[in-house]
């Protein structure tokens, strides 16, 4: 899977190819999923929610540039998936997620993996989770109509998020804090499902 969809499409940091190969997919889709598992397309996982095609776990992720010492903050947990690939290669993961049952599914397969860098919490990916900001990484797995003010502003003063971002139209944005103030970059098209408020459930 990793080569035949990751590595061939041009995903190259050696650190997100082996993680990706370390974490079994299949054990974040619905058992009846689990032989889909290997393909190179997003699955349902319930609530109209969907665990990422492979490929664009790998982009994004090595779009993040994460590093050992990083603190992130990831938006959507769903099935916990993207989690634990970015819990092997930072410090510490918070995630939010605003469907409870997947968040309370997400923390039993990441403890099932022996996972304990990772803190799921129930809420609004709007808000983000202030009280343990600010992030080193931001990554949101949901597209919203343009990125949430809040979590610009969590974002360190050296940081990136990275983020789905449109509605008909998605494309992948790469945010960049440093001393010049944010700077914007676009990268591929995609399609994300949509990145909806607490009071829209």
């Amino acid at each position: 899977m990793v080569a035949e969809q990751i590595e061939a499409r041009g995903v190259k940091d050696p650190r997100v190819l082996e993680v990706l190969r370390r974490i079994p997919r299949r054990v974040f889709v619905p058992d009846h999923l689990e032989e889909a598992s290997l393909g190179d397309h997003a699955l349902p996982i319930g609530h109209k929610q969907t665990i990422s095609q492979p490929y664009i776990v790998g982009k994004m992720t090595e779009l993040l540039g994460v590093r050992p010492e990083h603190r992130i903050l990831e938006i959507g947990t769903g099935s916990g998936y993207q989690a634990a690939v970015l819990s092997r290669l930072a410090d510490q993961v918070y995630s939010v997620e605003i469907v409870g049952s997947l968040a309370d599914e997400a923390r039993e397969r990441l403890r099932a993996l022996n996972i304990d860098n990772v803190t799921v919490c129930d809420g609004d990916g709007h808000i983000g989770w202030p009280d343990a900001a600010p992030f080193d990484r931001i990554l949101l797995t949901a597209a919203p109509a343009c990125v949430p003010e809040a979590l610009a502003n969590q974002l360190a003063s050296v940081g990136r998020l990275v983020a789905p971002v449109g509605v008909s139209d998605q494309r992948i944005e790469v945010w960049d804090r440093g001393p010049e103030g944010l700077v914007k970059q676009t990268s591929i098209g995609v399609r994300f499902v949509p990145m909806v408020p607490a009071n829209a459930n």
